[in-house]
């Protein structure tokens, strides 16, 4: 993992139903190594994400501006760490998040966390608040051969504190490369013909629990998750 870190990355996004899963890692079982953390290869993450009162950073991704932040506390539960993360993407399609620790998750961005908010961006910590946490459990995958790790995303959760929605039977991958090299993964989503492309989790999140907010811009995307929830299990050609 320390080799994979790809703080500085692209990624590919593509998601599916839930029972293609199995077949679809018993394919990808020689290419790739899984993440074990005490035993544990499904680790738990929970993320509160922030915007401004109007939501200013999902109208960004909305608009399809090419220079985006998302700004989020994130906990790895079976590892009991807690990062205040900065998440920017560029003009150019690349990714690039920076972090620093963090004793616990609250509602506010205060000390190291303020500081990283100043340093990476012209936001202001008094005029970010939480918006939603984002929960998850993720299986992780690192490439035996080259600079990438893919990983594996289930039982998708989104909350505030008057709703509470889980999304239990779609998968969300995402690949992430330093550089384009091949990949046995987006490999087999070709020979299944899984379509490329998948809206923000946050923004998701988003659309699901605040249902009058625009977003017409992400339905072609929305299309593509009902047609992955409801269409039939793809098959090889």
């Amino acid at each position: 993992m320390d080799s994979v870190k790809l703080m500085d990355r692209t990624d590919t996004k593509f998601v599916f139903r839930f029972d293609q899963l199995a077949e679809l890692l018993n394919q990808i079982k020689n290419d790739y190594r899984v993440l074990d953390i005490n035993g544990n290869k499904i680790s738990r993450y929970e993320s509160l994400y922030f915007d401004t009162k109007d939501f200013g950073l999902y109208h960004a991704h909305h608009r399809g501006k090419p220079s985006r932040f998302k700004v989020r506390f994130r906990k790895y539960v079976e590892s009991e760490l807690n990062f205040f993360e900065v998440k920017f993407k560029t003009n150019k399609g690349r990714t690039i998040k920076d972090r620093v620790r963090q004793k616990e998750i609250n509602g506010s961005i205060k000390e190291k966390a303020e500081e990283l908010l100043n340093d990476k961006t012209s936001l202001k910590s008094d005029n970010l608040e939480a918006k939603i946490w984002v929960n998850y459990s993720r299986i992780t995958f690192v490439n035996k051969n080259s600079p990438e790790r893919v990983t594996i995303d289930l039982n998708l959760t989104f909350k505030n504190e008057q709703q509470n929605k889980t999304i239990d039977n779609i998968v969300i991958a995402e690949v992430k490369q330093d550089k384009e090299v091949k990949s046995a993964f987006i490999k087999l989503m070709k020979k299944y013909h899984i379509r490329q492309g998948a809206i923000s989790k946050y923004c998701f999140g988003i659309v699901n629990l605040f249902g009058t907010i625009k977003h017409n811009n992400f339905k072609p995307k929305l299309i593509l998750i009902k047609k992955a929830l409801y269409g039939t299990t793809a098959r090889v050609s």
